[in-house]
């Protein structure tokens, strides 16, 4: 594993993307907020409307705001055509620009509101116009105060960008979202410790603008705004400057394959072994990593990404609408025609391994309870409390066992995967929603509690390539050696060996090379 000084070193191309996306976002939002300020100053029901949508917009999490951008662009997109993007910079720029709204508008309201009386009448007693009104007299005596909205939106924005992560836009939050997720807490540390670093820093230069600006002093302020313009522009070079002056690209060269990851550590290790086949086959790779579960199968069915790995029991039941368990080959079948047909996206084949849900407990607790499946847990759940993913509770398989076997638990608690795990192991929770390919049932001797009456549908991994590849035999080529060839025993060990604690923990991308030459890769 990489120390805390080389994770941090490596987290340019993140540091860049994170800086353009929210100057570009602190910008629209200021673009928005300054024309709404002066209408709002000078008509008190326009002022209690926008800033009433401002302050609405701050009760949303943030989370939830850059998740609902999602499906907004995903219906403009019949309007717009195609090449509206639906994931990634625009959906996040949109999002963060609204939240940064408050803290603008309210401070250039409020500077409006309180500019002295005897000033404006004296700009009308010379004959000055609205315009100029505006330009001369109230921007600059606003000016301070506007900035110092800005300074508390851009803080705000910074942080609330490491969000973007999870709707496929690179930035600080990629390192943080893996780290937690592989319980690499230097990851974490350097992604907080920049994206911490980054808001101080624009905090300080802004304010150095406000200074100059409160004293007119053009050198304090020019000097600060020369520096934040450098700033970007350094970032901008950093992320764009291959596009710009990289060599042209041949015909029929697909571009850079995007390959997705949702929130786990299994998704992590097979994005990066997906990577490495299709590198070795000349391909240029780029990686979406923590993207958000319910935002993945959209995805590549637009081409905002390319390729994902999914389940056949999260098709089944999420796209498909289907409750009924037809047994595992057909329903893959059932899943690759209706894909086919419906969303153009190509299923390549399975890899070879299930990861499905399975309800786990303790040996010692499992033993001390008596239970072995869901049935026995039936009569002692009201006194347990039972721990799931974030969406698990809200999920048809969830629904599935609790209608099939009347289960009541006493209480249910949302966790990350992995502190889900931790949860178990602590007692914080008796049972939990965990995965069949995951190497800590093994290594935390966990009980998986059998499914007498076959309430959870099978979830073979599945390769899934976007319309947009979908004809690349290139690629298909590429990729064939890995359909049917991960077995569950294989998946386990190379999940374990980026979950596990202390000597011996891997990266994803170690984890990765590690399965090819297990696999004979």
């Amino acid at each position: 594993m990489n120390g805390f000084g080389d994770i941090l070193i490596g987290l340019g191309d993140k540091l860049a993307a994170h800086v353009v996306l929210s100057a570009a976002a602190i910008g629209l939002g200021i673009a928005v907020a300054l024309p709404l300020a002066v209408w709002a100053s000078r008509s008190p029901v326009v002022g209690r409307v926008v800033l009433g949508f401002a302050s609405l917009v701050q009760t949303i999490p943030a989370l939830a705001l850059l998740a609902l951008f999602f499906p907004i662009l995903l219906s403009l997109r019949a309007v717009f055509g195609e090449g509206l993007p639906t994931l990634g910079f625009l959906p996040a720029l949109l999002a963060l620009a609204l939240y940064a709204l408050l803290p603008i508008l309210r401070n250039a309201v409020t500077a409006q509101a309180n500019l002295d009386p005897g000033v404006l009448e004296a700009a009308d007693g010379v004959g000055m116009t609205k315009w100029q009104k505006l330009v001369l007299v109230e921007a600059p005596l606003s000016a301070p105060f506007i900035m110092a909205g800005i300074r508390t939106a851009s803080v705000w924005t910074i942080g609330a960008a490491t969000l973007a992560t999870t709707i496929g836009q690179p930035s600080l939050g990629d390192p943080i979202f893996a780290g937690l997720q592989t319980q690499n807490w230097a990851l974490v540390l350097a992604g907080c410790f920049a994206s911490a670093g980054l808001a101080l820093a624009a905090d300080n230069l802004l304010w150095v603008i406000e200074r100059g600006l409160a004293r007119r002093s053009r050198w304090q302020y020019g000097g600060g705004i020369v520096a934040v313009a450098l700033g970007i522009c350094a970032a901008l070079l950093f992320q764009y400057g291959d596009a710009v002056f990289g060599k042209e690209r041949r015909d029929g060269d697909p571009g850079p394959i995007v390959i997705a990851s949702k929130q786990f550590s299994e998704q992590y290790i097979l994005a990066q072994l997906i990577g490495a086949q299709l590198k070795a086959a000349g391909y240029e790779v780029e990686y979406r990593d923590g993207l958000g579960s319910a935002v993945v199968h959209s995805a590549v069915a637009s081409s905002a990404i390319d390729i994902s790995v999914d389940y056949t029991g999260t098709i089944w039941t999420n796209e498909l609408d289907r409750s009924d368990n037809p047994g595992r080959d057909v329903m893959y079948e059932t899943i690759a025609e209706w894909e086919r047909v419906n969303t153009g996206v190509r299923v390549l084949g399975r890899l070879g391994f299930e990861n499905a849900y399975a309800f786990a407990m303790r040996e010692d607790r499992a033993a001390e309870l008596g239970v072995a499946t869901l049935a026995d847990l039936v009569p002692v759940a009201p006194r347990l409390t039972v721990g799931g993913d974030p969406e698990f509770f809200e999920r048809p398989e969830w629904i599935s066992v609790r209608d099939a076997y009347g289960m009541q638990f006493g209480q249910t608690r949302n966790f990350a995967p992995t502190f889900m795990y931790n949860a178990l192991r602590s007692g914080e929770a008796d049972v939990i929603s965990a995965y069949t390919s995951d190497g800590r049932i093994a290594a935390d001797r966990l009980v998986v509690l059998e499914d007498p009456r076959g309430a959870l549908p099978s979830y073979d991994a599945m390769l899934m390539l976007s319309p947009r590849i979908a004809d690349d035999e290139g690629i298909a080529r590429a990729l064939q050696p890995l359909i049917g060839a991960i077995s569950v025993e294989a998946m386990r060990e190379a999940n374990f060996a980026v979950d596990r604690e202390g000597q011996g923990k891997l990266s994803p991308a170690d984890a990765a090379a590690q399965l090819a030459e297990n696999i004979g890769l």
